[in-house]
């Protein structure tokens, strides 16, 4: 970690953003502490602002543009942390924001698509999905992590979250299509 005295403030801004507000310092396994701050904040978005008159089609947009706004912000947030030395340093988790908002984007969709919001327990499912895959870095996760600087960081993690978000749009279908046949 750098001598915050000694950084400007724009390196300041980097750090505060690519550590996800301070999660990739967690002394265990940071990148899943960045996962669930991630998912704490979509869930916090989504089910917060769920009242009467707020249409699901508003849900889909938050959460679009949090991975809008979140990707060009995270490539320069960690492309700045980066270094010849550490080229991906650790406590960089704006990557799994990113990633785990992907991921959760066909819970956003249940909402616009079945008319109605699913349970808050149901985060979980899209976490331990981009978790796995964070890991596992299916194709072409390792080729994109080993860019240079904030894009190599960021677009294995974007890359996770697509197949993440896949596979749950896939459950999300087969859920509303069930449920559906069931007159639920």
């Amino acid at each position: 970690m750098p001598d915050w005295r000694q950084l400007s403030w724009a390196d300041r801004v980097a750090w505060v953003i690519g550590t996800g507000f301070g999660s990739g310092f967690s002394p265990i396994a940071p990148g899943t502490a960045g996962s669930a701050v991630a998912g704490v904040i979509f869930g916090a978005a989504i089910w917060g602002r769920w009242y009467p008159g707020f249409i699901a089609v508003q849900i889909v947009i938050v959460a679009l543009v949090a991975v809008a706004v979140g990707l060009p912000v995270g490539v320069w947030a960690t492309g700045r942390m980066s270094t010849d030395d550490n080229p991906d340093p650790g406590t960089a988790v704006w990557d799994e924001f990113v990633g785990m908002w992907i991921t959760c984007l066909p819970v956003a969709s249940l909402a616009f698509y079945a008319g109605y919001l699913p349970p808050p327990y149901l985060i979980v499912l899209p976490f331990f999905v981009f978790r796995c895959l964070d890991i596992l870095k299916p194709w072409p996760c390792r080729r994109l992590e080993r860019l240079h600087g904030g894009w190599g960081i960021m677009l294995d993690d974007v890359a996770a979250g697509i197949w993440g978000g896949l596979a749950l749009s896939l459950l999300a279908l087969i859920y509303v299509t069930v449920r559906g046949a069931l007159g639920m």
